[in-house]
């Protein structure tokens, strides 16, 4: 539990620090939000069943879709952007392996009505910012970055209907999962012809925008939003983070654009976080479509990764004071004495028993207290109190009146 909190501790610093206002959503959901498109992963990993109200419901698997629902709800009530962080509880139904729970909680950065890859590229700062605090450097993490727009263009150019982009980018996103005669045949039943799947994995494997130029051409919209991000990189200072790589399609049929995915330089561990431009989103839900982009940021991987590098903080519990009466008569007269330290905004530890001093030192060094006030027969009829400092071991009597 400290680590989680530590860790929630610096997901919302960042966010605040970025100027995002804190959200939440219920944890039950229908199970509609989440039934978009057949053959996305999310589909089969739902926790969900009937409630008394005979209504289908699930436990979220994800938060986009109820931000999704609460900007509609909003309307025109809120003023735009909006700039809205999550930190919630989130439930998959999948097979569990280092880094993957199915109880899991995500951080979730959103914009909401900025059209222009700005947006991205904020959203990515604040993930390097996060992993800067933490101890990660460039060299240990990094963002594979690409755009659905490639693939796209791609499609458009060997006549690929439109309807079947969905599905191409699920298969698409399980390369390097599953072998790749078996992409093959699925982009062959999602009614790609045999040049169009050459074409296309071969236009995946490119790992430089220069290359990506050759291939597509200077004018399209996915060249120019790619390389705009990238120039944003230099201005804010991360472009040693960034690499382009094509493959980069994410699993959830709603990115519409920019796509990117944070990992491990060493490939030990599954992606870190991942995230991208959304601007047809609210439109599936009954809205007016709204710029958007946003990212999911998980716990378990993160952790899995600090681990690995020697990272993780050293968490121990912390008290200011421990409080112990010197006899059972001064119970009331110890109470009075942690009573006026937490009234002056400090953490006190009372002994609530009579426990021999042994006892109270070891106390002590279990949570790491910083004095140790002690009340006596002889030093409570002075109004008094003797206050040892645990750390240099001096000791001395204080009025009950002065103890701050």
């Amino acid at each position: 539990m400290r680590l989680r909190n530590w860790l929630f501790h610096n997901f919302r610093e960042v966010s605040q620090q970025f100027g995002f206002e804190e959200v939440d959503f219920p944890v039950l959901e229908s199970e509609a939000l989440y039934i978009r498109k057949a053959g996305e992963e999310i589909r089969d990993q739902l926790y969900c069943f009937e409630d008394r109200g005979n209504r289908r419901v699930a436990l979220r698997p994800e938060l986009t879709p109820s931000l999704a629902r609460l900007v509609i709800q909003k309307g025109k009530s809120v003023s735009l952007p909006l700039k809205w962080f999550a930190i919630g509880q989130c439930w998959r139904y999948e097979r569990m392996t280092r880094g993957r729970r199915r109880e899991h909680y995500q951080w979730n950065m959103d914009i909401i009505g900025v059209p222009d890859v700005t947006a991205e590229a904020e959203l990515i700062s604040s993930i390097i910012t996060f992993f800067k605090r933490i101890g990660l450097t460039a060299s240990d993490v990094g963002f594979k970055v690409s755009s659905r727009k490639v693939l796209q263009e791609v499609l458009r150019c060997y006549s690929v209907p439109e309807n079947m982009f969905g599905r191409v980018c699920i298969i698409i996103d399980k390369i390097g999962k599953i072998p790749m005669d078996d992409i093959r045949k699925d982009l062959q039943s999602a009614d790609m012809s045999e040049v169009a799947i050459e074409e296309l994995l071969q236009i995946l494997s490119l790992k430089s925008l220069a290359k990506l130029e050759e291939k597509l051409g200077a004018s399209g919209e996915a060249l120019s939003d790619l390389k705009q991000l990238f120039s944003l990189a230099e201005k804010y200072g991360y472009s040693e983070w960034l690499q382009f790589d094509a493959s980069i399609v994410r699993g959830l049929a709603y990115y519409t654009g920019i796509v990117f995915e944070g990992f491990d330089r060493e490939g030990k561990l599954r992606a870190i976080c991942g995230g991208g431009r959304y601007d047809r989103l609210l439109s599936t839900f009954g809205g007016d479509d709204l710029p958007a982009c946003g990212f999911g940021f998980g716990d378990a991987v993160i952790l899995e990764l600090l681990k690995e590098r020697g990272l993780l903080p050293q968490l121990n519990l912390q008290v200011e004071n421990i409080v112990c009466s010197l006899d059972p008569e001064l119970q009331g007269a110890a109470s009075t004495v942690a009573t006026i330290l937490r009234e002056k905004g400090q953490s006190v530890d009372l002994v609530l028993e009579n426990k021999p001093l042994k006892w109270v030192f070891k106390r002590a060094a279990r949570i790491n207290a910083r004095r140790l006030i002690l009340v006596g027969k002889a030093e409570w009829q002075k109004g008094m109190v003797n206050v040892k400092t645990l750390s240099t071991g001096g000791q001395l009597e204080t009025k009950l009146d002065e103890l701050e």
